[in-house]
């Protein structure tokens, strides 16, 4: 998925604005930057699914389970929750700043909102669970 995605972003934010370059017609930059600001908060998105492939696998490897799901989950969460703070606020403002009309102060998109929550906890669940293994690494030194 990352890399059919990543392809297609790259296609059409790279190399078609590169092949209508190379032909001599130019498209409005302020347009293909309008899209690219648009489509920033998918980057972090992808990069959560690849940290999650990333996670299976290290544990299909047979690394620990804890320190890999607590890592995974702190870097899932960060780009969960980075991407809906810029998917409602960063990039309705910069839309703003490009001259965009229909822009406001906060979009509130309820899909962004939804993913930046769920990052957040995700996030707090990776410190949970690195916390739970330093008091078992305590309580197995007691023993």
């Amino acid at each position: 998925m990352v890399c059919s995605v990543g392809a297609i972003l790259a296609l059409m934010y790279v190399i078609v604005p590169a092949v209508f370059a190379a032909r001599g017609e130019h498209r409005d930059l302020t347009l293909l930057l309008r899209e690219i600001v648009w489509a920033s908060p998918t980057l972090l998105y992808l990069f959560a699914v690849w940290s999650i492939g990333s996670a299976l696998g290290q544990l299909a490897k047979g690394r620990l389970i804890q320190p890999t799901l607590s890592s995974a989950l702190r870097r899932v969460g960060l780009a969960l929750g980075f991407g809906g703070l810029l998917s409602v606020f960063g990039v309705t403002n910069l839309m703003r700043l490009l001259g965009d009309e229909r822009s406001s102060w906060a979009y509130f998109d309820v899909a962004g909102m939804t993913l930046g929550m769920i990052g957040g906890a995700l996030f707090l669940l990776g410190r949970v669970i690195d916390q739970a293994g330093l008091l078992q690494a305590e309580m197995d030194e007691m023993i």
